[in-house]
Formats: C-alpha cells, sequence, structure tokens
C-alpha cells in the first residue's frame, strides 16, 4: 500500500496566493500535515487558511531578506520546525531584454532564486539533525526551453534546479531530499495574462489563443494548479524515498528531452 500519510510533519509554502501555491498548500494539508504559507495580500492569506486548521498564513514579502527571515521565523514559532519546504514564490514578468536594466535582473533574482536560498537554508540544518527532510523547487519547463519573452524568469528558475541537484547530491545521506517540478503549460493567472498581453495585440479572443496554445500539449489541455500539486505532495511522502536530485516535468508530454 503505498503510504502518502503526512500526519505529523509540518510544511512551508512560499508565495501561496492562488494557482500552484495554493493547491499545494490545500493538499498538503488535507494529507495531515501542518502548513504555514505567505502571500503578498491579507485578503490572500485570510482566503487560504479558512481551508483547514492545518494551515497557518502570513503576509510576506519574499524579495526581501528582512520580510523572508521574518515570515520563516513566526512559521516556526507557530507550526514548528519544518519537515518539507516548498520553494513556490515566483514571478515572471514578460518584458524585451535591451529594455531590462540591472536592477530587474537583481529584483527577479532575488524573489525567484534568493527566497529558496534563504528558506532552505533556514530548515536543512534541523532537517539534518533528525534525518529527514523535503526540498521541492518549484521551477519551469521554461528553465529547460527558454522564451526569449521570459528570459530573466528562465535563469533564475534554471538556477534553482541546478541549486537543487547540488543540494541533493550533498544532503541525501543525511536524509534531506530535494528535487525539482517543472511545470509546463499549467492555467494559472501567468497564462490567463500572457493570453490577455497576445489577445491585445492580434485581435484573438482570449480564449481561442489560449485553444491554440494547448494544441501542442499531446494530452490536449493545460494542466491544472491540483495537478501539479499531486506531484509535489508525493515527494513530499515517504513513498518517494528514493527520488532525489529530480528535475520532473508536469508538462503533459510536451517536453521532447530525453
Amino acid at each position: 500500500m503505498i503510504d502518502l500519510d503526512l500526519t505529523g510533519r509540518k510544511a512551508i509554502v512560499t508565495g501561496a496566493s492562488l494557482g500552484i501555491g495554493a493547491a499545494t498548500v490545500r493538499l498538503l494539508a488535507d494529507h495531515g500535515a501542518s502548513v504555514a504559507f505567505c502571500a503578498r495580500g491579507q485578503d490572500a492569506v485570510n482566503d487560504l487558511a479558512s481551508h483547514s486548521d492545518n494551515i497557518r498564513g502570513y503576509v510576506a514579502d519574499m524579495s526581501d531578506a528582512d520580510s523572508t527571515n521574518r515570515f520563516l521565523q513566526r512559521a516556526t514559532d507557530d507550526i514548528g520546525d519544518a519537515d518539507i519546504l516548498v520553494n513556490n514564490v515566483g514571478a515572471s514578468p514578460s518584458r524585451n531584454f535591451l529594455y531590462m536594466d540591472d536592477a530587474d535582473w537583481e529584483q527577479l533574482f532575488q524573489l525567484n532564486m534568493m527566497s529558496a536560498v534563504r528558506c532552505t537554508r533556514h530548515v536543512l540544518p534541523r532537517m539534518r539533525a533528525q534525518q529527514w527532510g523535503r526540498v521541492v523547487m518549484i521551477s519551469t519547463v521554461g528553465a529547460l526551453y527558454p522564451s526569449a519573452a521570459l528570459i530573466d524568469y528562465a535563469a533564475t528558475k534554471s538556477a534553482m534546479i541546478s541549486t537543487g541537484k547540488a543540494l541533493a547530491s550533498k544532503y541525501g545521506r543525511d536524509g534531506v531530499l530535494v528535487n525539482s517540478i517543472l511545470p509546463g503549460l499549467i492555467h494559472t493567472a501567468m497564462w490567463d495574462r500572457a493570453a490577455a498581453e497576445l489577445a491585445e495585440s492580434t485581435g484573438k479572443s482570449q480564449q481561442e489563443i489560449m485553444a491554440n496554445n494547448s494544441k501542442g500539449v499531446p494530452v490536449g489541455r493545460y494542466g491544472t494548479p491540483e495537478e501539479v500539486a499531486n506531484a509535489v505532495v508525493f515527494l513530499c511522502t515517504d513513498a518517494a524515498a528514493y527520488i532525489n536530485g529530480q528535475a520532473i516535468s508536469v508538462d503533459g508530454g510536451s517536453s521532447g528531452h530525453i
């Protein structure tokens, strides 16, 4: 019998106001974990925290080191030391490389990459001491197939995969498993925004653009945040005890690499 029970485990999920992050928080709690998450707005925090008594929410800006550290300390004070960390927070602004200055690059690097570094650094000592831990990096298939419109996003997400593989190699013997999930075409606010921008420039409807996008997916549709969360939660259980250092695409078969 496959063991997906997370009762007694404590999890931290970053950037969980909606989409994959919110779905992951709900599913972890549904499997018995106590979950602490952060979001930028209080309304999002209140809405998701109302799903379960196992969920605690906090307002935080994960691009800022002080705000990140305050969130981590409050989460630890409230639910205890984390057994599970899901580094989900991230932004994906669509912009032209020639019009991006150093500040644009630095801001996105702080949010997407350095937040994962800070959070992982916070939880690792306790995970190593107890000889059990799970860290999941939420990257993107765009890290493997970068888009010119999302060049800085892809760069930060590629860095997350590389960091995850290095940590997996170093800390696997301590019982700390580190893996990356690479979502593909998932119906989230990011893809809604991209379709809306394209609709404005082409005259097509947003629905037409999204339908056309899904034609390139072998299963013929967008994925859902819940389908990504399924993979994340599986990696956090004892059922995935021999999966370490992997970058797992959840993309309906779109990735063509071997």
